[in-house]
């Protein structure tokens, strides 16, 4: 299959591993995205695949940690199937896991070295599945206490391994949202307004989507900041035309190409935003991957690759101009990750 009308074009800028963080910081006044191994030139972004995962522990806040796991297994499992992305036209992987839950800088920093993707990390906390994966203190510290360890991050880098966020990453239940989330949701607010960090939300629900963005903007965040993570889960279509018409990005993440009913519901939503003239507005991805810690070799590893083989195939078959898939997953994503303060 010919991918290369909309894959043109998508060269790669990486960081120096020595860069120091003061570099860094002199070098975000000209650069307006960063990966794991530095500041990424928007037009070096390319095609960008949104939410996908390397590696996750679910065992929980209180258990986690680099104990778990072998660093060179992880590696050595996931490696072959970015090397399969990257030739087939990809240029820029987020990996949109959390601190707590299985975000490893390091490994991303030396995935992205060995592959040749742009990778991004995640600065935030995950306050879904029942706050499972939050630590203690998110429940004694203020919004303002939280949200300045992610702006240290943002500043300072990750622990002491050099690598720094590029976006904030939260998460919610279904609606109505519980204090802490409530909590969580003003310290992701006071974060993007003093980093610029977009934010990707898993979310439940459409009632959830709402009140997010209605504390986001309370606290004087603009909706352009916020990425409705698996707006899949609302099958009310209103709802996502209501989020978009605020400003907020619509992403369809949940697409897997070996079940024959989620391209179908994914190429729906699509068409619809399309039809509704908000194409501008959506993403998609594909939430795959997953080295899951603890089960033997990380368990069932759900390749990449499947969106160009198949969904992007089946959008064109629908009537999808490369200028609209190049929309999907080269303009969309670089807009939407951009390092810029979005206020009210």
């Amino acid at each position: 299959m010919n991918r290369r009308t909309f894959l043109q074009g998508t060269t790669i800028l990486t960081g120096s591993v020595l860069m120091m963080p003061s570099v860094i910081m002199a070098q975000r006044k000209s650069d307006s995205l960063i990966g794991v191994q530095g500041p990424i030139k928007p037009n070096a972004l390319g095609v960008t695949l949104i939410h996908e995962h390397i590696m996750a522990d679910f065992i929980g806040a209180a258990e986690t940690g680099t104990h778990r796991y072998n660093a060179d297994q992880v590696v050595e499992k996931a490696l072959p199937y970015l090397l399969e992305l990257k030739k087939a036209g990809c240029n820029t992987f987020v990996d949109c896991t959390p601190v707590y839950l299985g975000r490893d800088a390091r490994i991303l920093k030396r995935l992205s070295q060995a592959s040749g993707l742009n990778i991004f990390t995640t600065t935030g906390y995950y306050g879904a599945v029942q706050q499972k994966f939050l630590p203690a203190h998110a429940y004694t510290e203020t919004a303002e206490q939280l949200s300045a360890r992610w702006v240290k991050e943002f500043r300072q880098g990750i622990d002491d391994s050099g690598i720094f966020p590029g976006l904030i990453k939260t998460s919610v239940d279904e609606g109505p949202l519980p204090a802490v989330c409530q909590k969580i949701l003003a310290a992701v607010a006071l974060t993007h307004l003093q980093t610029g960090l977009s934010i990707s939300a898993h979310t439940g629900n459409g009632e959830a989507a709402l009140q997010e963005l209605a504390i986001l903007q309370k606290a004087g965040v603009h909706a352009s900041a916020f990425r409705w993570v698996h707006a899949q889960l609302e099958n009310d279509k209103a709802i996502h035309l209501r989020a978009a018409n605020m400003g907020a990005w619509i992403e369809f993440d949940g697409i897997n190409t070996a079940e024959p009913e989620s391209i179908a519901k994914h190429i729906d939503f699509v068409k619809f935003m399309k039809e509704q003239k908000l194409l501008h507005k959506t993403l998609i991805s594909q939430d795959a991957g997953w080295y899951w810690v603890g089960e033997p070799n990380g368990g069932n590893f759900r390749g990449y690759t499947g969106i160009f083989e198949t969904f992007i195939p089946a959008l064109r078959k629908e009537g999808f101009t490369e200028n609209e898939i190049r929309q999907l997953l080269v303009d969309n994503p670089r807009e939407s990750l951009t390092i810029k303060v979005r206020k009210t």
